[in-house]
């Protein structure tokens, strides 16, 4: 009984974020289409995320070095 209620709930918590997927799609191609919206909808592209991950990754370089020196301080 407890398993079948958990399975229940697991199910509905799905359901409701595609649902909530779905809605959000939907509000930001009709934004799109009655131009209040400056630009038009579009997922994240290789190449921003290409650059996003580089300047993570240089950062984090960047943090390695500074907090690496001052130990030896």
């Amino acid at each position: 009984m407890e398993n079948s209620k958990k399975r229940a709930a697991a199910l509905a918590a799905v359901a409701n974020y595609i649902k909530s997927e779905q809605e959000a799609l939907i509000a930001a191609q009709t934004a799109c289409d009655s131009g209040t919206s400056k630009r038009p909808f579009a997922g994240v592209g290789a190449w921003s995320l290409s650059g996003r991950q580089s300047q993570m990754q240089m950062r984090g370089l960047m943090q390695m070095k500074s907090f690496h020196g001052a130990r030896l301080r």
